[in-house]
C-alpha cells in the first residue's frame, strides 16, 4: 500500500485514539465508576480499547489482550468485569493500542488490506475493518465527550490529526 495512504489513515485513526485519550484524561474521579450511569465511563473506555485491539488483530482466533484484560468482553451475556479498571490500567492499554494501530498501518500491504476478516456481524476486507474500527473508536470518544459536556459543561476539543510524540522521530 502506498506510503501516502498509510500516512493519511494513521493521521486520522491516530486522531480518533487521541480523542479517546483526551476523554479518559478529562474524566473526573467521581464520574469514572459512577454506578448511576447507564454505561459507566470506565467501561466505555475499556470496551473501545478491547475492540480496537481485537479488530487490529483481524480475527478472534488467537487473539489475547494484554494482562490484566481477558476475553470476557466477547461473552454474549455482556457482563461487566467484576471491578472497574483504573485510569492507569486503561491508559496503558490505550498506549498499547495506539502503538499497535500505528505499527499495523505502517506495515499495511495491498495483500493484507485485501485479506478477508470474519466476525459475527459480517465479513470485510482488513482495510475496511480498519475504517470500521476507526469509526468505532470515534463513536465512543464522542459519546464520552458528550457525557463530559452534559455533566460538567466541558469536554476536550476536536483533534484534527494524530498528535506528534517524542517517539515519532
Amino acid at each position: 500500500m502506498d506510503i501516502t495512504w498509510r500516512g493519511i489513515i494513521w493521521q486520522q485513526f491516530g486522531a480518533a485514539v487521541d480523542m479517546l485519550e483526551n476523554a479518559l484524561l478529562a474524566c473526573p474521579d467521581e464520574l469514572w465508576s459512577d454506578r448511576s450511569q447507564q454505561l459507566e465511563f470506565w467501561y466505555v473506555v475499556y470496551h473501545t480499547l478491547f475492540w480496537l485491539d481485537l479488530y487490529l488483530s483481524g480475527s478472534v482466533e488467537g487473539f489475547v489482550p494484554p494482562a490484566p484484560f481477558n476475553l470476557d468482553e466477547l461473552d454474549p451475556a455482556g457482563l461487566l468485569p467484576e471491578k472497574p479498571y483504573t485510569k492507569d490500567e486503561l491508559q496503558i492499554y490505550l498506549d498499547y493500542g495506539r502503538q499497535k494501530c500505528r505499527a499495523t498501518i505502517e506495515a499495511l500491504t495491498d495483500e493484507r488490506a485485501r485479506q478477508r476478516c470474519a466476525f459475527s456481524w459480517g465479513e470485510v476486507s482488513f482495510l475496511e475493518l480498519l475504517l470500521y474500527n476507526m469509526r468505532h473508536v470515534q463513536e465512543h470518544a464522542s459519546q464520552l465527550n458528550l457525557i463530559l459536556g452534559q455533566k460538567f459543561d466541558a469536554a476536550p476539543g476536536w483533534v484534527t490529526r494524530a498528535k506528534r510524540r517524542p517517539s515519532d522521530g
